[in-house]
């Protein structure tokens, strides 16, 4: 036989080989795959008929699972596996807009779009603001308008007099007031801060008997000739949230516009109030950080007609 005839050969034998050797491993596969079916099914019924024990395998894989995929995060150093602390959301100042009232949802909406602030923390504190001003007989609508002029809802401000959080409360002056709370760097815990700020403007008007004079006390100009035009800016604001928790449709970039404010006298502290409780004269006026959207100063009919009206029921 011819050398070139006996390479044919040995290339034929050879892909014969190979094709009954791979179709011989296709069958065994298909037998396996199949013996392997039928065993599941068998496990299964098995299992069907045997809730416990099917509880148990489930546990056990589970189990086996999580053993595994800790220890891959600790052969790998995985940094989320190591910082993960699912109790971290009880230090969240958030709730869900769904479960505001009508009234609260409008309101949280309204100012999450005018002060890009996320509508979960804003809820958490319009709901705040409702529960203090049924406890302080003030309007929510003013106290959220006092946070806003304030701070435009940020709970970390501090102003360069030294006022801060939410409500910018000088937490040097008011030590006392954060001592059920913990201590002073309660004042950056928002609705610890808001707490305060409604507890001093509550002071401030039960002094004074009217809303503007009250906050010029709270803003610390109340022995200035002017606050600066805040006592204005506040009620202007108040306005516009109330406007939108009656149901009005207001766009959150509408400008701010100051509410004419009556210039009155300073008011002495009652004759009741010790000299502990009341706001000392010499503290310095506080400039209220500036609002995410700046305000216009202008007037308008309803504007004076609101401002006319805008007092606050007290206990």
């Amino acid at each position: 036989m011819k050398p070139h005839e006996l390479a044919r050969s040995a290339r034929d034998s050879a892909t014969v080989f190979l094709r009954d050797v791979g179709q011989g491993l296709l069958d065994v596969g298909h037998s396996a795959l199949a013996l392997l079916g039928f065993v599941v099914l068998l496990a299964a019924v098995f299992a069907i008929g045997h809730t416990d024990l099917s509880e148990r395998a489930e546990a056990q894989v589970l189990d086996w699972l999580q053993v595994r995929e800790v220890a891959r995060a600790e052969a790998q150093g995985d940094l989320m596996a190591a910082l993960a602390e699912p109790s971290a959301v009880e230090r969240a100042t958030a709730a869900d807009p769904a479960a505001l009232d009508r009234q609260q949802a409008r309101v949280a909406h309204w100012l999450s779009r005018r002060y890009r602030v996320a509508p979960e923390p804003l809820s958490r504190l319009v709901k705040e603001a409702w529960a203090l001003g049924e406890k302080s007989g003030i309007d929510p609508t003013l106290i959220l308008a006092v946070a806003a002029i304030e701070s435009s809802f940020n709970p970390f401000a501090q102003s360069t007099a030294g006022a801060q959080g939410l409500m910018q409360v000088m937490t040097r002056v008011h030590t006392e007031r954060f001592e059920p709370f913990g201590g002073n760097h309660a004042a950056f815990d928002p609705v610890t801060n808001l707490r305060v700020g409604v507890q001093i403007l509550k002071e401030n008007l039960r002094r004074t008997g009217d809303i503007e004079t009250a906050l010029r006390w709270y803003v610390g100009a109340a022995n200035l000739p002017s606050d600066g035009g805040y006592v204005g800016r506040v009620l202007g604001e108040r306005y516009k949230i109330l406007q939108v928790a009656q149901g009005r449709v207001l766009s959150p970039h509408t400008p701010l516009r100051p509410l004419p404010v009556t210039v009155r006298a300073p008011a002495p502290p009652a004759p009741e109030a010790t000299a502990a409780e009341a706001p000392p004269a010499a503290l310095p006026a506080r400039e209220p950080l500036p609002l995410a959207s700046p305000g216009e100063a202008a007037t308008a009919a309803a504007d004076a007609i609101a401002a006319s009206g805008a007092r606050v029921a007290m206990n």
